[in-house]
């Protein structure tokens, strides 16, 4: 098959328009592509570009979210074109680099290009940058975009740039990259999908893989299908969970049943995608990498668990987030278009209707959900010197941002004063690192120790070194020695002795070790001291072995804001500088009692959902308190600490010594600073733990006077009396105690009493009365209310010579009057009297005069003088 057979794709429909919109002369010339799975955009917008003469001498870089989606979009091109791949077409990820000085069409991952951005501006070379399933919104891919805009802007009008995906707020998208940008829309050629819902039954409280099987075993038995299904599954574990249910299951029979997910070998990868040796029909159980880019042939049946695991970043807290998710409404119709690229197919979503329309429209974007400070380094480094005003497809939130910028600024990454890049940061800027990492790796190449600490950290950046549990007879513990102080250290023996025996997969296996992960960290490792080494610039052996103290004092150059300790000997449960809670994790070289009341600091700290919702502490390091005082000596206070200690209802002290907020020492002490008793007191009474028994009704009217003065009468300023003022007047009242018994009988109208001036104590009886007359001999009592305008309770025969409604604050008060019966239960509130008389009064009479006929009920014209 040659390139000709494939100008039948749709997208050849927009051709002629996208060569006319990228045609040279034209100034900053920017296209938005809109066209569905299966138009052949991936494949052929590169081609087009190529063929038609519009890349001149230079290349097209086309930019995929996903590795395996860039390289076997660069293979099949390869082939498309009858070339080997690495020549005209070839395709560059994190440690592939397929391509050569002829290569025209390259496909690359969305971070290949942020980093080039920052060591080559002007994209040299480049003369065109395809940003393919932009809908995703990785954070790498609106940088990148908004560095090409500004270059178009600046020195590279000549620079040409599209943005593709099927899903796409086209009309939005194009507002942000001008009116000059054109906006090509492809109806492409899809087939019809049958959409059907398929909730679990709570009957069968089915987890996701046996409500699978149970879905696919259904729909086969009344629907033909001769096809292939795909299955999409959050993550790698319920992928693997849905295989053994469907290998047990009558359907392991019919169908060979093959896994699709980012850490597979590329040979499984394209046997899911491309492969199948077996002559059946498949069952391709895949993560969202399938939903875009990759073409599974022969997808007649799609079955979406509607799932997807999402990494986020909790700014507020701290913590990477790694939840399983609903995911969007647009992702939905993504999954279902892979059933009808070949022919009519059918959609089985696992959720119902009313659930579907409940759903966000559109998956949020990275920027809203990851940690900036990431990502914050590199665009400094490129040239960008304010990044709150950079020009974001969608602007980070405040919050966000504000939060990355302290931690680099306090990590020495940002100059304090200036707050441009320092020579650290500038450093860190050319490493593919988070800026933690990077700073490790910077103090461990001054230690001389580099080599280790580029394995262990590209041992946490990936899928588990060890195998799982029940698969090898060897273990994580089986690495772990008496002396270790570090989670770290198992880690790196495991792969030294992968290493030992050429990562094969047999001998690696039998040492309990991924010799595929064992591989990819070993290249990491490589990478990382290529880029660390230039800039360490000594030239010295970087094979040492850290010892204990060094460990810890090279991984606090980066995380001394995760340094905790367990609450206690008998639990794992441990509390994090920034008051953070977690669980640390159970394989833990620390978890041993010997080490039940050590410091120690934490590499990963991730809040994950599995049976219930835990953040997850682990890769923990012994560190020594000692060290601490030595290299953050402004950061530990000794101070005397009081607490509220509820069995015996007072407030007790502790002479506390305290890392951050982090107390690593607590003792009792017999001073108990009166301020802070009185604050934690006081705190107590407002949380409704403790009673004053002389704030009676009186005290709550009396406020609420106060607060309806401060409301009406605004030449007096007067204060409200707010549910913080509030806690102020119970310090007050519970100054000099530290216990309850010593504040429960306490009088309480003193300390209210000074919260008005002499002045506005007079003006209060004056505006806002306790009583507010009626006539000459009645006066009726007021009843105030927080949020509520006041009122009067009166019996509806005192009120018959009342003709209008009695007025607080000179007039400017509303006031309300509950009428009451003979038994003094409520007929009718009101605030305009008179209006009561002519309009109500008349129906509220023939009910009362039926209930109280003794009683004298003057008539309307009686009470109102009409005739």
């Amino acid at each position: 098959m040659g390139n000709e057979g494939n100008q039948t794709l749709p997208i050849y429909e927009i051709e002629e328009a996208l060569c006319e919109a990228l045609a040279e002369g034209v100034d900053s010339p920017r296209v938005v592509i809109e066209a569905p799975t299966g138009s052949g955009k991936s494949t052929q917008v590169p081609q087009i570009l190529l063929d038609n003469h519009l890349l001149g001498e230079g290349e097209v870089l086309v930019l995929q979210p996903r590795r395996m989606a860039a390289r076997m979009l660069a293979k099949r091109v390869a082939w498309e074109r009858g070339g080997r791949l690495g020549d005209e077409v070839g395709y560059q990820v994190r440690f592939e680099k397929v391509m050569g000085s002829r290569t025209r069409i390259r496909y690359v991952t969305e971070g290949i290009v942020q980093r080039r951005l920052i060591n080559d501006a002007r994209l040299e070379g480049v003369s065109a940058v395809v940003l393919d399933e932009f809908h995703e919104r990785h954070l790498d891919g609106d940088v990148v975009l908004a560095r090409c805009l500004d270059l178009q802007n600046s020195t590279r009008p000549d620079l040409k740039v599209i943005v593709m995906s099927a899903t796409l707020e086209g009309e939005g998208l194009q507002n942000y990259l001008g009116e000059n940008c054109k906006r090509l829309v492809s109806k492409g050629r899809t087939f019809p999908v049958d959409v059907l819902y398929s909730p679990s039954k709570q009957r069968h409280g089915d987890r996701i893989w046996d409500h699978t099987v149970r879905s696919i075993r259904s729909f086969i038995k009344s629907v033909d299908n001769k096809g292939n299904v795909l299955v999409f599954m959050p993550g790698a574990y319920e992928i693997r969970r849905t295989i053994k249910a469907l290998q047990g299951s009558s359907l392991g029979s019919l169908y060979q049943i093959l896994p699709l997910y980012g850490s597979l070998s590329a040979q499984a990868q394209d046997d899911a995608v491309s492969g199948g040796s077996s002559g059946k029909a498949k069952i391709v159980v895949a993560t969202n990498v399938a939903e875009t880019s990759l073409t599974i042939n022969g997808v007649t049946l799609v079955v979406d668990s509607g799932l997807a695991r999402m990494s986020s970043y909790d700014a507020k807290r701290g913590l990477q987030t790694l939840m399983v998710e609903k995911i969007s409404r647009a992702s939905a119709d993504q999954r279902a278009g892979r059933a009808g690229r070949t022919m009519a197919g059918h959609c089985l979503r696992l959720w119902s209707e009313e659930d579907h329309a409940r759903r966000m429209a559109s998956t949020q974007p990275e920027i809203h959900r990851i940690d900036l400070a990431a990502v914050i380094p590199g665009l400094m480094a490129g040239g960008v010197e304010d990044v709150a005003v950079f020009p974001w497809y969608e602007p980070p939130r405040a919050g966000m941002l504000d939060k990355a910028l302290q931690q680099l600024r306090s990590s020495g990454v940002i100059d304090q004063e200036s707050g441009k890049l320092t020579e650290t940061g500038w450093n860190l800027s050319q490493l593919p690192l988070d800026p933690r990492q990077g700073l490790v790796l910077l103090k461990a190449a001054e230690a001389g120790c580099l080599e280790f600490f580029a394995v262990v950290i590209a041992a946490t950046q990936g899928r588990s070194l060890f195998l799982g549990r029940g698969k090898a007879a060897v273990q994580f513990e089986d690495y772990v020695m008496a002396d270790d102080s570090s989670d770290l250290l198992p880690i790196y023996r495991a792969w030294c002795g992968a290493q030992a025996v050429g990562f094969d997969p047999g001998r690696c296996d039998h040492l309990g070790v991924r010799a595929n992960a064992a591989r990819e960290i070993g290249r990491s490792a490589d990478q990382f001291l290529s880029a660390v080494n230039p800039l360490a610039g000594k030239g010295q052996d970087q094979s040492g072995e850290p010892n204990a103290e060094d460990l810890a004092r090279i991984l606090l150059v980066g995380y001394s804001d995760q340094v905790g300790r367990r609450l206690s000997e008998s639990t794992l449960s441990s509390v994090v500088v920034g008051n953070r809670r977690g669980l640390l994790d159970k394989q833990s070289v620390l978890a041993q009692k010997a080490f039940a009341k050590s410091l120690f600091l934490i590499g990963e700290m991730t809040e994950v959902e599995g049976k219930e919702v835990q953040v997850r502490l682990n890769l923990a390091t012994q560190i020594d308190r000692m060290l601490l005082e030595e290299m953050f000596p402004d950061d530990l206070v000794s101070r005397v600490e009081a607490e509220y200690d509820e069995s015996s209802r007072r407030v007790v002290a502790k002479n506390e010594i305290r890392f951050r907020d982090l107390v690593l020492e607590s003792k009792s002490s017999g001073q108990v600073p009166e301020d802070q008793a009185a604050h934690l007191l006081a705190q107590q009474v407002g949380m409704g733990n403790l009673m004053l028994k002389k704030w009676d009704n009186s005290v709550n009217q009396w406020i609420a006077r106060v607060n309806t003065f401060s409301r009406g009468i605004g030449e007096m300023q007067v204060s409200p009396i707010d549910e913080e003022a509030k806690l102020l007047i119970y310090e007050e009242i519970c100054r000099g105690a530290s216990s309850y018994r010593e504040i429960k009988n306490r009088e309480v109208k003193p300390a209210l009493k000074g919260w008005l001036s002499a002045a506005q104590k007079s003006s209060l009886d004056h505006y806002v009365p306790d009583r507010v007359r009626l006539s000459e001999q009645r006066k009726a009592k007021v009843i105030y209310h927080e949020n509520e305008n006041p009122k009067i309770s009166v019996v509806i025969q005192q009120l018959f010579e009342i003709k209008q409604t009695p007025v607080l604050g000179d007039g400017r008060i509303p006031l309300r009057v509950e009428i009451l019966g003979p038994n003094q239960r409520p007929v009718q509130i009101t605030d305009d009297l008179e209006r009561f008389w002519k309009t109500t009064y008349a129906d509220v009479r023939t009910m009362l005069r039926g209930r109280y006929p003794k009683h004298a009920w003057p008539t309307v014209e009686e009470l109102t003088g009409s005739q």
